[in-house]
């Protein structure tokens, strides 16, 4: 390979005890490729002990930079700050905790110099449970067919893009990131590579059910009008169904006048009326919380530190 350069960005929350095989690793992969490199360690507001163990890493290797956010404000918001300050050719976006193989970077850059400027990690299989693995399926072609552009399945953000890529969704002003839709949005040519996804290799997740129907909120409303289309049809349906209801009830009125008058069909629409209100009122109220968060230009993260800003490649 050439003299080009590559910076990883890792995102690290709770990755103390990994962080040091994390630049192990990447260390052999970079020197195996022969590129120029740098690694960037994004410390998003970790509770644990990252913050010394990234300090050591900074002052042992100038390879290595380290930016220390205030607080957490999210992987997105991570990713996003390496993003402004790395330099070179192309970025790798991996998260922390290992689950993302290094190693893989390899296969990245072979297709990033056939000429491709994205390329992402498809996730065949992952360590998890039954229900999970169903769930992440389930979830990704749910999303893909109601996104109004082509998303790659199964795809994280674990992947390599090109410098042109990277200025495109720095460009973007938007606060609420979805960095695997961004990257679907801004087109260029992209390619996947398939890889077992592990399970992290040291203590807990911090994904739970909540926090996963979360992020397919975010990817659904941010990538789709589908749910607001499916308001109005189901309110025509519904509309339809109220008119040929009265017009029968007239009829059977008329017809049969001495006929008893219940009140749990009364009971029963105004449950199922009232239920579809909430349920659109939430869809709505979905959106326009995005907008609220849009309009108010909050920045992306604070950064507290920034150790071996990478004010040139390095060699």
């Amino acid at each position: 390979m050439d003299t080009k350069t590559v910076s990883a960005i890792i995102a690290c929350y709770n990755d103390g005890q990994a962080i040091p095989i994390m630049h192990e690793r990447l260390t052999k992969v970079f020197t195996a490729i022969g590129c120029n490199y740098r690694i960037i360690f994004v410390n998003d507001g970790s509770p644990d002990d990252s913050e010394t163990v990234l300090r050591a890493l900074a002052r042992a290797d100038s390879h290595v930079t380290v930016v220390t956010h205030s607080r957490n404000f999210s992987s997105q918001n991570a990713f996003m700050s390496g993003m402004r300050i790395a330099q070179g050719d192309a970025v790798v976006l991996l998260d922390g905790d290992l689950q993302d193989p290094p190693e893989m970077i390899e296969q990245f850059v072979q297709k990033w110099n056939e000429g491709f400027d994205v390329v992402y990690g498809v996730r065949v299989k992952r360590d998890a449970t039954l229900f999970l693995r169903i769930a992440y399926k389930l979830f990704y072609r749910i999303f893909s067919s109601l996104s109004y552009i082509r998303i790659p399945r199964d795809a994280g953000d674990f992947s390599l893009m090109d410098k042109k890529v990277v200025a495109a969704l720095i460009a973007m002003p938007e606060r609420d990131l979805f960095i695997r839709g961004l990257r679907a949005w801004v087109g260029f040519r992209q390619t996947g590579v398939p890889y077992h996804r592990p399970e992290r290799m040291f203590g807990r997740t911090t994904n739970n059910v909540f926090k996963n129907i979360r992020w397919a909120k975010k990817a659904i409303f941010s990538f789709s009008y589908e749910p607001l289309e499916l308001l109005f049809y189901t309110a025509s349906l519904i509309s339809l169904i109220t008119f040929l209801a009265i017009v029968f009830y007239f009829v059977f009125y008329f017809l049969h006048p001495d006929q008893p008058k219940g009140t749990t069909t009364i009971i029963l629409l105004i449950l199922f009326f009232g239920s579809v209100q909430l349920l659109s009122i939430s869809i709505i109220g979905e959106y326009l919380g995005r907008i609220f968060e849009e309009v108010k230009r909050r920045p992306h993260f604070v950064v507290k530190e920034i150790l071996n800003a990478p004010d040139a490649p390095t060699k």
